[in-house]
């Protein structure tokens, strides 16, 4: 019996090993999902949008032919390209000897590399790019969206993975490079198509254009498309642009932000359709960054753009790549993140492939069938994985009534003649939005964007037992602009809102917070002292009146689900959480057809909307977060 002792010994370690290893975790800590709820129907009829098309797959590479570690761009290219001068856009830094010995090449001569996917038919087809972020430059990277290239494919698009691991592991302020390098992609497939030997051969429809980018490259594509329409090179006027191509959309997954700012600022992106998407527990870009471009991004010329952005609850950074797994941090990440409550890396990709291909339908293809899933992911219940989502959304015909940008007067709002009122409120203000880990000034310090907070308790100070009326806030607008604004029956009513946790204390007989609005939030020191209130569901109504006096009320509720911010922790110790918050404050966007309040009060004229109330009438205390509030077409 002592013949295998090394066995017994090896045994013993593990079971200790695994002792420590499990004092390590704190309890797993997720909000409980209301899926079961919330997509509970599917209410969109269209085809679904992640099942193969009826297209032939075909595949091949394009590269340089020369590649010293990339077999497949040495030997199994079919379409040979020349190379580029980057040396202007990536600095290598201390590394450059380094990597050019083991790339065998330098920022003076990169390579154009690329995998591509491509329908079996006639033509013509849109471009779609892809392109990764940063990761270990050996581990390579663009292999990891062969998932979203065999769908899109079969669907018709030509689809392309941009090699870039060239630029990865330890370089920065490298994204607008990336953004460049995407332009010369589409540079070379306009090559490709006016070569008869090519199977590109008149087959790509470059009016129509679409770039994806992951992490940095989640980044890159908003340079691209401002990059797009610039004649020069920001940081380096004699670096000539020459691109203008038919970008249409661009799609960030879970993106940084700030990296690359020419001139000291942000990067100005115009006149796109935008999506973006971040899952809860990304272990790498901890924060929604792409929320971000979402509030900076402008619609100028009067043309049909978009922008949404979807939280994903309990995704990762590295599951949208099939390479990069569930590794956020390295082959090392169980050692420091909880993989414990990470969805399936096959479902976050399933909401991958249902969000984008949707996407490109709708920009590249003018298909308007999947446009309500923008605005409210519950109408593909039946298509989503069972977690939770936020979702926002803005389209090109929003007209602002209330951004909380424009000034410091709370009582005004952003259309002329708007004014703010609020009544019987605890807490008032307009503040900055906070990003959890705010650890970069420039990156992720904020979600540059500015928003009002409101709290109310309708219980009275001198009676907890007695209610008094519900507090509200109230945007009052002129006469004439809903003339001017060609309101109808056809307009909604937007805006975004998210509960938090807390409220005011009891309300006082005199004197509210809504006539001193600069009171300090007192939602923690005055809290109730029943803690169960907070768990009571946050909801309200709203009221909006016409010129006429005529009133309609709807439930906030019914057009969206109304949360506190969705806990998140990320690490493996609870004590390693370096954050203010367990959890990002996402705001819900609403969209209330008027059609819904003429079918309440039959004699409300939407084309003449006097006020608009949020009138907190549905529960008896809480705070708020609200902002854009205003119509679209």
């Amino acid at each position: 019996m002592n013949a295998r002792p090394y066995l017994v010994a090896a045994a013993i370690a593990t079971a200790v090993a695994a002792i420590a290893g499990a004092g390590c975790y704190g309890p797993l800590r997720l909000t409980p999902s209301d899926h079961a709820t919330v997509l509970a129907g599917q209410r969109l009829e269209a085809d679904h949008p992640a099942l193969p098309g009826s297209y032939e797959v075909q595949r091949l590479y394009y590269g340089s032919g020369t590649d010293r570690r990339r077999p497949e761009y040495r030997d199994s290219v079919s379409i040979v390209t020349e190379t580029v001068d980057a040396s202007k856009l990536v600095s290598l830094g201390e590394s450059a000897k380094e990597r050019n010995d083991y790339w065998g090449f330098t920022p003076k001569e990169f390579p154009i590399n690329g995998r591509a996917w491509y329908p079996d038919g006639e033509g013509p087809f849109p471009l779609v790019l892809i392109v990764h972020g940063n990761h270990n430059m050996k581990d390579f990277s663009d292999p990891g969206y062969g998932y979203l290239g065999e769908l899109l494919a079969s669907r018709g698009y030509v689809f392309a993975s941009v090699d870039m691991n060239f630029i990865n592991g330890g370089i920065r302020n490298e994204n607008d490079g990336r953004g460049w390098f995407l332009l010369k992609h589409i540079d070379a497939f306009k090559n490709f198509a006016s070569d008869e030997s090519t199977p590109f051969h008149g087959k790509i429809d470059f009016d129509r254009i679409a770039l994806i980018g992951h992490s940095r490259g989640g980044e890159a594509v908003g340079h691209a498309a401002a990059f797009n329409r610039l004649s020069r090179y920001p940081d380096d006027a004699s670096l000539e642009f020459d691109f203008n191509h038919g970008i249409r959309g661009i799609i960030a997954i879970a993106p940084v932000d700030g990296q690359y700012l020419p001139t000291g600022r942000l990067v100005p992106v115009e006149n796109v359709n935008y999506m973006v998407f971040h899952g809860s527990h990304d272990g790498d870009v901890t924060s929604f960054h792409g929320l971000r471009l979402f509030n900076r991004l402008q619609f100028t010329d009067g043309g049909d753009f978009f922008k949404t952005a979807i939280y994903m609850y309990r995704a990762n950074h590295g599951q949208w790549n099939s390479v990069w797994g569930n590794k956020d941090n390295g082959p090392r990440s169980a050692r420091r993140l909880d993989l414990r409550g990470l969805i399936e890396g096959e479902a976050q990709r399933e909401f991958g492939k249902i969000y984008i291909s949707a996407f490109l339908e709708t920009t590249l293809r003018d298909n308007p069938d999947y446009m309500p899933m923008f605005r409210d992911h519950r109408v593909i219940g039946g298509w989503l994985p069972e977690t939770m989502y936020v979702t926002q959304f803005e389209s090109s015909s929003f007209r602002p009534l209330a951004t909380f940008e424009e000034d410091i007067d709370v009582t005004t709002g952003t259309a002329p003649g708007v004014t703010l009122e609020g009544d019987s409120l605890g807490v008032w203000r307009e503040e900055l939005l906070d990003l959890r880990s705010r650890n970069r000034p420039t990156s992720s310090s904020s979600q540059e964007n500015n928003a009002l907070r409101l709290g109310w308790n309708n219980r009275l100070a001198d009676d907890p037992a007695a209610l008094g009326a519900p507090a509200s806030y109230t945007i009052s607008l002129p006469d004439g602009l809903g003339a001017e604004w060609g309101l109808n029956a056809e307009s909604r009513l937007d805006l975004q809102l998210s509960a938090l946790e807390g409220s005011p204390g009891p309300r006082k007989p005199e004197g509210s917070v809504a006539d001193t609005p600069s009171a300090p939030d007192n939602r923690d020191e005055d809290r109730d002292e029943d803690r169960a209130e907070d768990d009571e569901p946050v909801d309200l109504s709203i009221v909006v009146t016409d010129a006429n006096g005529e009133s309609a009320s709807v439930r906030l509720s019914d057009y969206g689900p109304i949360r506190r911010p969705l806990e998140t922790v990320v690490r493996r110790r609870n004590d390693a959480e370096s954050f203010d918050n367990q959890w990002e404050l996402v705001l819900q966007s609403f969209s209330i057809p008027m059609a819904d309040l003429v079918e309440v009060n039959a004699s409300f004229d939407p084309s003449r909307p006097r006020e608009i109330s949020l009138l907190f009438d549905r529960t008896a205390a809480g705070t708020v977060v609200v902002d854009d509030i205003g119509f679209s077409g």
